[in-house]
């Protein structure tokens, strides 16, 4: 689960990471009034969406008077912003964060993240804050210092002052940057976060450490533990198909091809979504209906699936375990009678009463398209595809 930058910004402060001082509205007027409270000088006026490079989208502006933020603020509500993140579409902004101007010297990155290779979190830091990392990683990855966290002992402090003078911090900035650093992983571990990142976090005239920006994505296995960080969700956000394929516990992400995938296992799910690419097709989804689903789930699943205008064929891959082959055949056969499922289907499926789910199939009377192997099922899919 992602939130916004002004929600992460309070979450980091109380655990004593330094935020700039600011607020969010989602109306102009009040944006001038806030500029104000932060002393009518420079302020700096943020769109809030989930996503990346919005300065360069034209969602972030300098406004030099309360008056030019009202300004600032009405143009930026209700636009839709298009970044390198949301995609042509792009996100309609509902809200600003008015923020005090800052004097910098420095832009610095800085993140946390799960290393699954590793096991372990990996606290990142770089010299060429304010750049998107991947390009950083990419072009100069010299530039990017980075230190593995024992999860049994956390982060020490030479560990932290390892990654401040490796990235160029003097003296005293680095013990201003060991705070910050131990408080950005007592953040990252309290909240179950999956990624922390501050891009930038800056270096002020006076030599503070701030946090200037800050994006937070929380493990949603954890979020019964979090029912405050759970509130902070924005529906609007996100995919309307995945929305409500959470409402059934289905594991579904919305990708732009057009071949539906309904698959029963994640590490099985994303093997059909490559076997697809191999036979030059493009998947529209990754669909896991879990290995314990039901004929109400594969009927949830398949209105999932025909909700995206997209998709031209579907293909089924099952491995029948606690899902026996048998009622998935059931599951399929019912749901495309109820909905009317226009497009072609195929179904690859082996494993528990795989003989009787086969049968099942052929007698539905129905123009079901079977296959003996993945590589088979893919190949049938994509030419049913177009």
């Amino acid at each position: 689960m992602k939130i916004h930058e002004y929600q992460a910004k309070a979450i980091l402060a109380r655990h004593g990471v330094p935020v700039p001082r600011g607020e969010v509205t989602s109306t102009p007027s009040e944006a001038g009034e806030i500029a104000t409270r932060l002393g009518g000088a420079v302020v700096v006026v943020k769109a809030q969406i989930h996503a990346g490079g919005r300065g360069k989208g034209g969602g972030v502006k300098l406004a030099k008077s309360p008056d030019e933020a009202v300004k600032l603020a009405r143009d930026m509500i209700g636009m839709t912003l298009i970044t390198h993140q949301t995609g042509p579409e792009g996100r309609v902004v509902g809200r600003v964060l008015v923020e005090e101007g800052l004097q910098m010297t420095r832009e610095l990155y800085l993140s946390i993240v799960l290393d699954r290779a590793a096991g372990k979190p990996v606290v990142m830091a770089s010299a060429a804050g304010g750049m998107d990392i991947e390009e950083v990683a990419d072009k100069t990855p010299e530039k990017i210092v980075r230190v593995y966290i024992e999860p049994g002992v956390g982060i020490v402090p030479f560990e932290a002052r390892q990654l401040g003078f490796g990235i160029g911090l003097d003296g005293a900035q680095v013990n201003k940057f060991v705070k910050v650093v131990s408080s950005l992983y007592d953040a990252y571990l309290s909240t179950d976060c999956s990624l922390l990142e501050i891009n930038p976090l800056v270096v002020t005239a006076a030599g503070d450490l701030l946090a200037l920006d800050a994006k937070m994505t929380f493990d949603d296995n954890a979020l019964y533990r979090h029912a405050d960080i759970k509130e902070l969700r924005d529906l609007g956000e996100e995919d309307p198909l995945e929305i409500e394929a959470s409402k059934f516990n289905l594991n579904y992400i919305h990708l732009d091809g057009n071949i539906g995938c309904m698959v029963n296992g994640a590490g099985l799910a994303m093997a059909t979504m490559d076997i697809i690419k191999l036979a030059g097709g493009e998947p529209a989804n990754f669909l896991d209906v879990g290995g314990g689903a039901n004929a109400e789930q594969i009927r949830n699943a398949f209105k999932i699936l025909m909700s995206d205008n997209k998709v031209k064929a579907v293909l089924i891959n099952i491995f029948g375990g606690i899902l026996r082959c048998d009622v998935l055949a059931q599951g399929v056969i019912a749901a495309v009678k109820e909905l009317g499922v226009p497009v072609p289907i195929v179904i690859r499926m082996e494993g528990t009463n795989v003989d009787e789910g086969k049968r099942l199939l052929r007698e539905s009377g129905m123009k079901l398209t079977t296959a003996d192997s993945m590589d088979e099922a893919a190949k049938k899919v994509v030419e049913l595809a177009g």
